[in-house]
C-alpha cells in the first residue's frame, strides 16, 4: 500500500455506500409490505416467508467474520 490513509479512506466510503444501498433495499422492501397492508390486501404466506428470510441472510452476513 503506497498509501494506507487513500486506501482506508476508500475503504470507508465503499462500506457507507454498500450499507446506504442495503438500507434503500430494505427500505423498499418494508414499503411495498406496508402499503397492502394499509390497502387491505393480504400478503401472501410466501412474500412473508421470503421477507424473513432476505432478513435472515442479511443479518448472517452482516455479522459473520
Amino acid at each position: 500500500m503506497d498509501e494506507p490513509r487513500e486506501a482506508v479512506q476508500s475503504a470507508d466510503a465503499l462500506v457507507a455506500e454498500v450499507m446506504q444501498s442495503l438500507a434503500t433495499t430494505f427500505a423498499d422492501h418494508k414499503k411495498a409490505l406496508e402499503e397492502q397492508w394499509n390497502r387491505g390486501e393480504q400478503v401472501d404466506t410466501e412474500g412473508l416467508r421470503m421477507a424473513l428470510r432476505h432478513y435472515r441472510s442479511f443479518f448472517n452476513r452482516l455479522l459473520a467474520e
